[in-house]
């Protein structure tokens, strides 16, 4: 009896075209950079592609259709009693993450390179913890619990109702850059202000991220 021929497999089968291809993958990933100065709102954090690509890597299902582009105006926090002005937020000329201005201590910074409330994609808000003068709008970020509500008014009337996730603290050592600004399929939102200790010379130690999905709009 003749030795049946093995087939080979289909070159997109092959271990090696896997590993190239995860290589790939790995390589387009955003890189960015995030600290936390002494104003009391994450500084230098290198922002330029967040938001610009769906490729959500958890495959996570969509909650809520998203919505087109319309720029945000305000934030609310009910379960913190915060109801904030929105001012666009771009990168300096070094490239790095802008923060509201120190005489605007009770508005949110909205990155304006990612996007727009309810938009697919990832959705950047940052704010001062504190300033010279006192608290600021983020004050009691770090309390907000799994489960509440974040609203993002729009400029077309509409709202953007998302849900938090999870919170988390992370060191400005090691701060996990894909995790927080990496691109998503579906709409989220990443809300950031500083956290950690906090020390005259160096400024705050880390981040406090809170990570949000869209889960309804009205």
């Amino acid at each position: 009896m003749a030795r049946r021929r093995r087939r080979r497999r289909p070159w997109y089968r092959t271990r090696a075209y896997r590993l190239t291809r995860t290589v790939v993958l790995t390589a387009v990933l955003v890189t960015l950079v995030g600290r936390c100065g002494d104003d009391g709102a994450p500084d230098r954090t290198g922002a330029a592609a967040a938001g610009a690509d769906p490729a959500d890597a958890r495959g996570a299902p969509v909650t809520a259709r998203p919505l087109p582009r319309s720029r945000p105006t305000s934030v609310r926090i009910p379960s913190l009693g915060i109801d904030a002005p929105v001012t666009g937020v771009r990168l300096d000329r070094d490239h790095q993450l802008e923060t509201p201005p120190f005489d605007r201590p009770k508005a949110v910074g909205w990155y304006e390179g990612g996007a727009t409330p309810g938009e697919a994609g990832t959705a950047i808000a940052v704010g001062h913890r504190d300033t010279p003068t006192g608290p600021a709008v983020f004050a009691a970020l770090p309390q907000i619990k799994p489960g509440k509500q974040i609203e993002a008014r729009r400029a077309d009337g509409r709202t953007a109702v998302y849900t938090v996730d999870r919170v988390q603290v992370f060191d400005k050592s090691g701060f996990p850059d894909k995790e927080v600004y990496g691109r998503s399929r579906r709409p989220e939102l990443r809300v950031l202000t500083c956290g950690g200790l906090y020390s005259r010379r160096t400024g705050y130690t880390s981040n406090v991220v809170v990570f949000a999905h869209l889960t309804a709009t009205r």
